[in-house]
């Protein structure tokens, strides 16, 4: 798609750079439309491919949770949408007998594996879904009107906001919109505070996430236990030459319509989110030690459209199961018939997972959390 060189009307410009912002959906790879020769993977806005699994050796642990979960269905509201029926039933004493289809639950099912110690180290990705419940609009959504006042600025076209080659010279647009994105603003949610409950039960392996609202760091997840793949507010630093900067005194001068500076080059210091052209942190090379080690993935609020995030969804062992917790089937659970480990749930994200835990009987854990946070 060629790059138009008109200046687009505030409204179009307002809801086309929300949806590029928070899905992190550009329609090129960098500013000259090339890519990078960087060997660390860079944004892109292409459907996702194919990862090849980076373990193609069977383990018994997860060829019992594929088995236990050989009738998990898809559903959506209070109706089953599709049913996974594989033609041989597990065949093992030990296995969990999954339930008849007419009562099966992708929830019940799925809880029943974490009950039973079989899911132990669970990846969970998430994506700006999560984050609606909280307030922050799901930029997707046409009109969001989060943008309105941009229209001071002629942006040539709606990914310049978000390209570091514009920003070089036109910061002042995104630090407009960084205003109301700075973490501080909105709270966590229940879905947030699922993760860590996940954490304090020592099931969370690691949480993937496409956010920069920082809302997974309020809920009590530990940075270590965070790959925040399109970046973050909590550090800075200069984009020319990566010195860094003083998070707080770079937030003080975004907010006070000040530029930040860098004290070495005098380049234009922004908070350490990734732009389009830019790599992607080094913390997201984990997902290659991580993900042949997850015995459950959970993925929720995401369209699993950007690369390379949504790629690595296919980077977990064979026959690990696979829940997503979303309004839409996306990526692999489009698939129809469904892989024998995909479960679906589909629904309002807050509800879905106060179903999750009342299936978990996990209230009482919940509840705590959510007192402590005056939730």
């Amino acid at each position: 798609m060629k790059r138009s060189t008109s200046t687009l009307t505030s409204s179009k410009v307002a809801t086309d750079c929300a949806e590029k912002w928070n899905t992190m959906k550009p329609g090129k790879e960098t500013s000259n439309g090339s890519s990078s020769s960087s060997s660390n993977p860079k944004i892109k806005g292409h459907k996702c491919g194919t990862l090849k699994d980076s373990s193609k050796t069977g383990h018994a642990p997860e060829e019992l949770l594929a088995q236990t979960i050989d009738r998990l269905s898809v559903t959506e509201a209070q109706s089953h949408t599709r049913t996974n029926r594989p033609s041989k039933p597990p065949s093992s004493k030990n296995i969990p007998r999954p339930r008849s289809p007419s009562s099966s639950s992708a929830l019940e099912d799925i809880a029943d594996l974490i009950l039973k110690n079989f899911c132990k180290n669970i990846i969970v990705m998430v994506g700006a879904g999560i984050s609606t419940a909280s307030g922050i609009p799901d930029f997707r959504t046409p009109g969001s009107g989060l943008y309105d006042n941009l229209n001071k600025y002629k942006v040539p076209y709606p990914e310049a906001i978000f390209d570091i080659d514009y920003f070089t010279y036109h910061p002042e647009p995104f630090f407009t919109l960084a205003k109301e994105l700075y973490p501080g603003k909105y709270k966590p949610n229940i879905v947030h505070y699922f993760l860590r409950l996940l954490h304090n039960k020592g099931l969370l392996l690691r949480c993937y996430t496409q956010n920069i609202d920082g809302l997974e760091r309020m809920a009590g997840i530990p940075p270590e236990k965070l790959v925040e793949a399109h970046g973050t507010f909590s550090t800075a630093s200069c984009h020319l030459c990566y010195t860094p900067f003083p998070a707080k005194e770079a937030r003080d001068c975004i907010m006070g319509g000040k530029t930040p500076r860098c004290n070495v080059c005098y380049g234009v210091v922004k908070p350490d989110i990734v732009f389009f052209g830019e790599d992607l942190p080094k913390s997201f090379s984990k997902f290659s030690k991580d993900f042949p080690k997850a015995d459950l993935l959970i993925v929720m609020g995401t369209s699993l459209e950007i690369e390379p995030f949504a790629n690595i969804v296919n980077a977990v062992r064979p026959n690990v199961p696979r829940l997503l917790i979303n309004r839409d089937l996306v990526g692999p659970f489009e698939n129809n018939p469904l892989k024998s480990t995909d479960v679906v749930e589909l629904g309002e994200l807050c509800e879905v997972i106060r179903k999750f835990v009342s299936v978990l009987n996990w209230q009482t854990d919940m509840d705590e959390i959510l007192k402590s946070a005056k939730f």
